[in-house]
């Protein structure tokens, strides 16, 4: 990580709000799950750029979780922060929400994605490290942290 370049969590915060409309749902009249992941992993990838700032590449979904329906018309926001940072990787939080005309958000989506930054010759590069102000922050890095450890742990096993 590189320290002398840090940067907190508010610094590459990333917001994305859309309308559903008719071409955005499936079958059961419901979010398209694969149309939420697209939306999804643009954010991850916006934050992962704007802390560091390089472009990157998903490497991993680690954890994805549908907790609830959206339907047509309904105002989605999908919110992305970073939770940790290792020397070339970063994770970022990825939380969605429907937003009620009243302003009341509902919880329907949070993901776990891993962004690898490159550069010029699109190989993996060094990142900022991640500074955390809350002990919300804080504590999400520490969970990061024990999620990539079992990333490498996955990746290390033989099958």
């Amino acid at each position: 990580m590189a320290e002398n370049n840090a940067k907190h969590v508010s610094d590459s915060k990333t917001t994305q709000i859309q309308i559903l409309m008719p071409e955005h749902i499936n079958g059961y009249n419901r979010l398209f799950g694969g149309k939420l992941v697209e939306w999804i992993d643009v954010v991850a990838a916006v934050a992962a750029r704007r802390h560091s700032g390089c472009n990157v590449t998903t490497a991993c979904i680690d954890n994805l979780q549908f907790q609830s329906g959206a339907y047509v018309n309904s105002t989605i926001v999908i919110e992305g922060q970073l939770t940790w940072v290792g020397h070339t990787s970063m994770e970022v939080r990825v939380d969605t929400f429907v937003e009620n005309l009243d302003g009341k958000k509902v919880h329907i989506n949070r993901a776990y994605l891993i962004m690898v930054a490159l550069d010029e010759e699109e190989r993996p590069t060094q990142v900022p490290a991640l500074l955390c102000d809350s002990d919300e922050e804080k504590a999400e890095f520490e969970a990061g942290a024990m999620r990539a450890k079992l990333r490498r742990e996955r990746r290390q096993k033989k099958y």
